[in-house]
């Protein structure tokens, strides 16, 4: 009888257990999702989640059918999702919001179509291939009273996260400079797919190569640890090591971005040996370095060496998908951080200087 007693309370347990993943994921997956484009190779983030029944996809609007062969056979997606355009997925299966991962270009369009209609946006980064565009994406927000949200790797990294509450316990004292590497080998030399190289590596489509493809990265990072404080000028230089693969665009470049009180110095690359996004912080009294994802340093006046044990991130700061249902849920505003609005507008006015610095070989006044 015992045992009988102790196997019908494990039954019983591990059904609560099922019973609470279960409604975890259909709690997740509850709002409609639709997607825009699938030329961007950070699409299989989302269709993994999607196949994992994290996402509830309704509809994907892409012209090129056979991107649909291709994602529908990988992640099983049925037929009736497809569209051709975005405007008759929207209309027909009225998503809660739509994820863009088209060419950085193309944001603005995704932006138009959805605003009028009251449907957030959650693009990749970075937010647009000009400073026009962005604008342009700003007066459609504000005009129609919706969010539009820029997705970057980096903003789920602990070891960021460590560094950002490090700084803001002023462990290390005033920040006095950043330095944000991000790059690798090349796009092409990774593996990327035909589709993403033949808009990643166009000066319309991105906006530039390396500088708007990696340059991002640190922007967004800075004006984070700045508090959403705008620079004062920016200065930068532009390298082109392989113009037989890249012919259009520079493939790697160096921004200096001048505050008040500190410096930053952005370097992207498609053209070092391996691929790295790491952060460095000098502060008056001390320096961390997040050398990757998992992984923060700290050093002190004294010369102390640590290493900093980092704590998982939490819901809903631990992922995109998380990210965006807590904030279709009015559980975040989107509105003061790294994948906000107006944090990324900072971002691209620093990308537009230093694209500008390059073109008249000087430094520009914010």
């Amino acid at each position: 009888m015992k045992h009988l007693i102790n196997y019908s309370m494990k039954s019983i347990t591990l059904a609560a257990i099922m019973f609470i993943c279960v409604a975890r994921v259909n709690a997740q997956s509850t709002f409609r999702v639709g997607v825009a484009g699938l030329n961007h190779d950070h699409i299989y983030n989302i269709l993994n989640d999607y196949s994992k029944g994290r996402v509830n996809i309704v509809g994907i609007a892409e012209p090129n059918k056979h991107l649909w062969e291709k994602y529908g056979k990988q992640f099983h997606i049925p037929d009736s999702l497809f569209f051709i355009d975005l405007k008759t997925m929207v209309a027909k299966r009225k998503p809660a919001i739509v994820l863009g991962y088209n060419a950085v270009g193309n944001h603005v369009d995704v932006v138009e179509v959805c605003a009028p209609l009251g449907i957030p946006v959650m693009v990749e980064k970075p937010l647009a291939a000009t400073l026009v565009q962005a604008k342009r994406i700003e007066a459609l927000a504000n005009k129609y009273h919706i969010t539009v949200l820029t997705n970057y790797e980096t903003t789920w990294y602990p070891s960021f996260q460590g560094v950002y509450d490090i700084v803001n316990k002023d462990s290390i004292g005033a920040i006095r400079k950043m330095v944000a590497h991000d790059g690798h080998q090349g796009p092409r030399e990774i593996g990327c797919s035909e589709e993403f190289l033949a808009w990643l590596t166009d000066p319309v489509l991105n906006g530039a190569g390396a500088l708007n493809d990696f340059g991002c990265y640190g922007a967004d990072l800075m004006t984070w640890l700045m508090h959403g404080q705008k620079p004062i000028a920016v200065s930068a230089v532009a390298r082109h090591y392989k113009p037989n693969i890249y012919p259009k665009v520079e493939d790697d470049a160096t921004i200096t971005v001048e505050y008040p009180t500190a410096t930053g110095l952005i370097e992207g690359s498609w053209a070092w040996p391996f691929g790295i996004k790491d952060l460095e912080v000098f502060g008056d009294k001390g320096y961390l370095h997040a050398t990757d994802m998992k992984n923060l340093n700290m050093r002190m006046r004294e010369n102390k060496k640590s290493i900093i044990d980092l704590k998982p991130l939490t819901e809903p700061n631990n992922d995109p998908v998380n990210y965006f249902n807590a904030f279709l849920q009015k559980k975040i505003n989107g509105d003061d951080d790294r994948t906000s609005l107006k944090y990324n507008m900072i971002v691209m006015e620093i990308l537009d200087a230093a694209k500008r610095s390059i073109k008249e070989g000087k430094r520009v006044v914010l």
